[in-house]
C-alpha cells in the first residue's frame, strides 16, 4: 500500500517542500528492511532504527514488511533528521494503523527519540513560511520548536511532545492544541533590552563619538590601543546604540539562526541586534558558511548586526581575505560540487588591535620594546584591500587613575541611540526608492557626487590636509562618506569645514608615518 506525508528540506535559509512517499510490501522472509531513495545524507538512512524502536515503545508492531521510502523531488539532498516523525507517519498510514484524512492537509517535521518522544530539529522558521506560502492548514514541530515557527501568521502550528500526541491528533483526539503568537505584540514587548550600556565606559568620549558615528552611517570601524584600554568593552555596547530592528529584519535574523540551530528553547522572534565575536581560530568555512552540512557561517549570524573581531592580526590571512567581497556585496555565494547557496550577511564589521607585538607602540608610560620593522611586520598582516573597507580607523589610548576613578556615568546608550536614529531617518529619506542603499556607508561614486561634495572652498581644505598628513589616496571616499554621516547628525544640509576635519581625524591608519 502506498502512501504520502508532507514536509520540508532546508536549503541555504529557504525551505523546499518535499513529499514522502512510503510504500510497504509483505515481506515472506523473516524480518524485513527499509531502503530510502531520493538523495539523503546519513541521518536520514538511520531514521528507520529510531523509527522501529519508538512505535515499538509506544506500543505499535506491524508485521514483516519490506519499506520503501522516497524523498521527492528525488535531486535535492536530504538532511538531518527532521523527517523521522513523517517517515514513521507515511509507514503507519500504508498499513492502515492512521487515518489519511487529516494528514495531507498538515505538513509534519521532527526527530524520533527512541521512547517515541519528539526532539527539536533546525529550520522550523523557514519549513513554516513555506508550509503557509503553499496553503497548508497546518505545521506539526516538536514543542521545542514551536514558538519560533508559530510567529508565521495564517498558519496553525502545533507543538508536539511525543508521537502519540501526533497519532491522537490525526485520529481526531484533542491531544494538541493550536499555539497562538502575537508577533508584533511578542516583538515590540522585547525589543531594546540590552543588559550592557555605554554609561558604563567612562572617559574615552572620542572613541564613544567614533562609534557614534559609526552606528549612524552603518561604518565598519577598527580601533587600535594597547591591552586594557577598553576596546572589547567598547564594541560590546555598539548594538545598544544601533536603530532598533524592524519586523522584517527581525524575522529574516530569526530565520538565519533558526537554520543554524543557534535559537535557545522557547524563542520566538530575536529582537536585539546580533553581536558575534568568534575567537581568533576560526577557520574559514566558520566565517563565511558552508561545510558538508552546509550551515551560515558567523557573517551570516551577524546579519543586521554587528561582527566584532578581537585581535585582528591574529586571525588566519585567509579567512580575513574572504571577508573582502561580503563587505561590499552584504551577501555570500557559497560554491561546493555538489551545491551553491546564498546567504545574507548585512553586518557592521568592528575590529581591534594591539598597535604592535608587544601591545605599548604610543603607549603614554610603558615604553614599547618593538622596532620599527617589528612593528610594520605586525601591521601588515591586515591587508590593504581589507583596511580599505573600513571606514573609521581610531586609536584608543589607557585611562588615567583620575579618569578610572570618576563616579559619574557617562552618557546611556538610549540617548546616543535617538541621536544615532534621527540621522539614520535622513539618510532612509534620502535614499528611499534606491535598492539596496539605506545609510552613508554604501553610498556610490554618483551618490557621493550628489550628496557628499563639499563646498570649493573645503575642498582646497581636504585637499591641503591629506598632503600635508601623507594620507592615502584611498581615504578620499572613506572621509567623504564619514563627513556626510557627521553632517547628518548635526542635521546639516551641507558638509562643512568641521565635518571634513573631524572625518580626517579618523583615518589614523591611513597615514603614512603611523607607525615609526
Amino acid at each position: 500500500m502506498l502512501a504520502k506525508t508532507h514536509s520540508a528540506a532546508v536549503c541555504g535559509i529557504e525551505a523546499l517542500p518535499v513529499t514522502i512517499e512510503v510504500n510497504v510490501v509483505r515481506s515472506q522472509a523473516e524480518g524485513g528492511r527499509m531502503v530510502i531513495v531520493g538523495l539523503p545524507d546519513s541521518s536520514v538512512k538511520e531514521s528507520y532504527s529510531r523509527i522501529e524502536a519508538a512505535l515499538t515503545n509506544i506500543g505499535i508492531v506491524f508485521p514483516r514488511q519490506n519499506v520503501t521510502v522516497n524523498l521527492a523531488p528525488g535531486d535535492i539532498r536530504k538532511e538531518g533528521t527532521g523527517f523521522d516523525l513523517p517517515i514513521a507517519l507515511g509507514i503507519l498510514m500504508a498499513n492502515g494503523m492512521l487515518s489519511t484524512e487529516r494528514v495531507d492537509r498538515f505538513m509534519v517535521l521532527g526527530e524520533l527519540g527512541l521512547d517515541g518522544s519528539l526532539r527539536p530539529v533546525r529550520g522550523a522558521l523557514p519549513v513554516a513560511i513555506k508550509a503557509r506560502a503553499l496553503g497548508y492548514e497546518g505545521l506539526i514541530v516538536p514543542q521545542p520548536n514551536v514558538n519560533e515557527a508559530a510567529v508565521v501568521n495564517r498558519l496553525q502550528v502545533y507543538g508536539a511532545s511525543t508521537l502519540q500526541q501526533v497519532l491522537d491528533f490525526f485520529n481526531g483526539k484533542p491531544s494538541l492544541a493550536p499555539t497562538v503568537i502575537d508577533t508584533r505584540a511578542e516583538f515590540y514587548a522585547h525589543q531594546g533590552n540590552y543588559d550592557l550600556d555605554f554609561a558604563d565606559v567612562k572617559g574615552q568620549d572620542n572613541v564613544k563619538r567614533a562609534f557614534e558615528i559609526a552606528a549612524a552611517g552603518g561604518h565598519n570601524l577598527i580601533m587600535v590601543g594597547p591591552p586594557g584600554a577598553g576596546k572589547s568593552m567598547m564594541a560590546r555596547r555598539l548594538p545598544s546604540i544601533l536603530p532598533p530592528l524592524s519586523l522584517a529584519e527581525s524575522l529574516e535574523t530569526t530565520q538565519i539562526h533558526s537554520v543554524a540551530g543557534k535559537l535557545k528553547g522557547g524563542t520566538g522572534l530575536i529582537t536585539e541586534r546580533p553581536f558575534r565575536a568568534p575567537h581568533h581560530t576560526v577557520s574559514q568555512v566558520a566565517l563565511v558558511g558552508g561545510g558538508a552540512n552546509p550551515m551560515p557561517g558567523e557573517i551570516s549570524l551577524a546579519h543586521n548586526g554587528v561582527l566584532f573581531l578581537d585581535e585582528l592580526p591574529e586571525f588566519q590571512r585567509a579567512a580575513l581575505e574572504v571577508l573582502r567581497q561580503p563587505l561590499e556585496d552584504r551577501k555570500i555565494t557559497v560554491t561546493r560540487s555538489k551545491y551553491s547557496i546564498e546567504y545574507p550577511c548585512n553586518f557592521m564589521f568592528v575590529a581591534s588591535m594591539n598597535p604592535c607585538p608587544c601591545g605599548y607602540y604610543n603607549h603614554p608610560t610603558k615604553p614599547c620594546q618593538c622596532t620599527p620593522g617589528q612593528i610594520h611586520k605586525y601591521l601588515n598582516k591586515i591587508s590593504g584591500p581589507l583596511l580599505d573597507r573600513i571606514d573609521i580607523q581610531i586609536e584608543i589610548t589607557p585611562l588615567s587613575f583620575d579618569e578610572l576613578s570618576r563616579t559619574k556615568p557617562g552618557e546611556h546608550s538610549a540617548t546616543i541611540r535617538e541621536r544615532v536614529v534621527r540621522a539614520r531617518a535622513i539618510q532612509e529619506e534620502r535614499y528611499r526608492g534606491m535598492p539596496g542603499i539605506h545609510c552613508n556607508a554604501q553610498m556610490t561614486p554618483a551618490l557621493m557626487r550628489q550628496y557628499a561634495t563639499p563646498a570649493p572652498q573645503d575642498m582646497s581644505i581636504l585637499r591641503e590636509v591629506i598632503n600635508r598628513l601623507q594620507l592615502s589616496a584611498r581615504a578620499y571616499d572613506r572621509i567623504l562618506r564619514l563627513a556626510r554621516t557627521i553632517a547628518d547628525l548635526e542635521g546639516a544640509e551641507q558638509i562643512q569645514t568641521h565635518h571634513l576635519t573631524e572625518a580626517v581625524g579618523y583615518r589614523n591608519l591611513d597615514r603614512e608615518s603611523w607607525g615609526g
